[in-house]
């Protein structure tokens, strides 16, 4: 039984760096696009760069419209799993391609350099 709690603690345990967030349209929300009555969330540990991403940070404004700013429990965004696999997806490929110049910027200024 003791074995079992240490192996939840564990999974619930995020390392430094990243922060766990929960997605899903949970609750009741009357939006002109969406009317949803539901209570299925999501968990995902992403790096703690995301909360710094223009896109990300609108569903951050959506969740603070949605639960105030002092809701109970864990980072909860009201957005579809769907929805944020598709955000997730933009800043992995902005921050790739932004990776790549700083790293052909790098090699340039290197072989200035020498």
């Amino acid at each position: 039984m003791r074995m079992q709690v240490r192996q939840e603690e564990k999974k619930m345990q995020v390392k430094k760096g990243w922060v766990a967030v929960q997605f899903g349209l949970g609750g009741t929300i009357n939006d002109e696009n969406q009317d949803c009555n539901c209570s299925e969330f999501t968990r995902f540990v992403i790096p703690i760069s995301y909360l710094y991403n223009p896109l990300f940070q609108r569903l951050l404004d959506k969740a603070r419209e949605v639960y105030g700013y002092h809701a109970p429990g864990p980072l909860t965004l009201p957005c579809s799993i769907d929805d944020f696999l598709h955000v997730q997806k933009i800043i992995e490929t902005s921050t790739k391609r932004r990776g790549f110049r700083r790293r052909r910027c790098q090699h340039e200024l290197q072989a200035v350099n020498t």
